[in-house]
This record gives C-alpha cells, sequence and structure tokens, in this order.
C-alpha cells in the first residue's frame, strides 16, 4: 500500500510560497532524490500549473534542473481538478469521488506518492488519507501567504528531524 506524504517549504511562521524559496543546491539534490523515488505525485490544479513547467526543456537549465525535470516527468501524476479538462504527459485526471479514488490509488501501488499543495493536503487531512507531513523549515519570515496547514491543523507526532541544508530543517510527522 502506498504512503501518501504531504511536504514543502515551509517558513517560521508557518507560510508556503513557491516563489520565495528557491532551493539552495544541496536541497534542491534532497528534491531530485525525492523525485528519482516517489511512486507519483497527485497535485491540485494551482500546484500542477506550477510544477508544468518541468514539462518543458528549458535552455538555461543546468545539469541539476533537467535532472529534476527528467525525474518529475517520469512519475505517475494525478491531478485532481474540477475546472480542467485535460492534463500533461503522464498524468490523469482524477474525477469522481476524490476519498474513493485516492484510496484505491493507495491499495494499488506501494511506495511514497507526493501530495502538492497546501488545498489538496487539506482536503486529504480531513478525510484522513496523509500518511506523513513533512515541513521544510526555512529560517525566513513572510508575514503572510498560503499557510502549510490550510485548514484546521490535526494532532501530530513527530517522527523525525534533520538538517537537510546549512540553514534547511526537515521535520517529519504522523497524524497521532
Amino acid at each position: 500500500m502506498a504512503k501518501l506524504v504531504f511536504g514543502m517549504n515551509q517558513s517560521l511562521d508557518g507560510y508556503v510560497d513557491h516563489d520565495k524559496f528557491a532551493p539552495a543546491p544541496a536541497l534542491f539534490r534532497h528534491f531530485i532524490e525525492e523525485a528519482k523515488a516517489q511512486t507519483g505525485s497527485i497535485y491540485g490544479r494551482t500546484m500542477y500549473e506550477v510544477m508544468r513547467y518541468w514539462d518543458d526543456e528549458q535552455p538555461e537549465w543546468d545539469a541539476a534542473e533537467r535532472e529534476f525535470a527528467a525525474a518529475w516527468r517520469k512519475q505517475p501524476k494525478w491531478v485532481v481538478s474540477r475546472s480542467l479538462n485535460s492534463v500533461g504527459p503522464n498524468a490523469t485526471l482524477v474525477g469522481g469521488n476524490l476519498e474513493t479514488e485516492i484510496r484505491k490509488l493507495k491499495a494499488e501501488r506501494d511506495g511514497e506518492i507526493e501530495v502538492a499543495g497546501p488545498i489538496l493536503a487539506r482536503t486529504l487531512t480531513g478525510l484522513g488519507l496523509i500518511d506523513e507531513y513533512r515541513i521544510y523549515l526555512h529560517p525566513v519570515v513572510l508575514g503572510a501567504g498560503n499557510p502549510y496547514f490550510a485548514g484546521p491543523r490535526p494532532p501530530l507526532r513527530l517522527i523525525s528531524n534533520d538538517l537537510i541544508a546549512d540553514d534547511v530543517i526537515r521535520l517529519r510527522y504522523a497524524p497521532a
């Protein structure tokens, strides 16, 4: 059975913003290795549209960016959206009953499936479907933005913590 993991970069005051957290080389290397190891990713529409950037090769990319793009393109993606009619390569639009579809997906797969985006994570948390939360804590205060927990904070227990880069700590939690 697959494990659903919600992980994002977060400021000290609890916000996520993909424009404010361009990862340093050590953290980007970590994300490349995670992408290579993942069974796939589940996206909401907004985060999927952000990540579609990796579908098309960019001439200015360095070797690490090309490696991440290759890993991202290779993995299956499931996109939860009521407004999209189609999705890109190696992606499937999730329709019907979200809880039923995600439970089926978890039952049919092994390994880790990334949950991308706080709004989708809020819905899946409410359904009791997220198995692990990974917070990549940055020493930055944003003061506003989208919170990591877009809804009620679930009761959690700390699994582990580790230094991923010089200034980023990964906190791993499971539902309590």
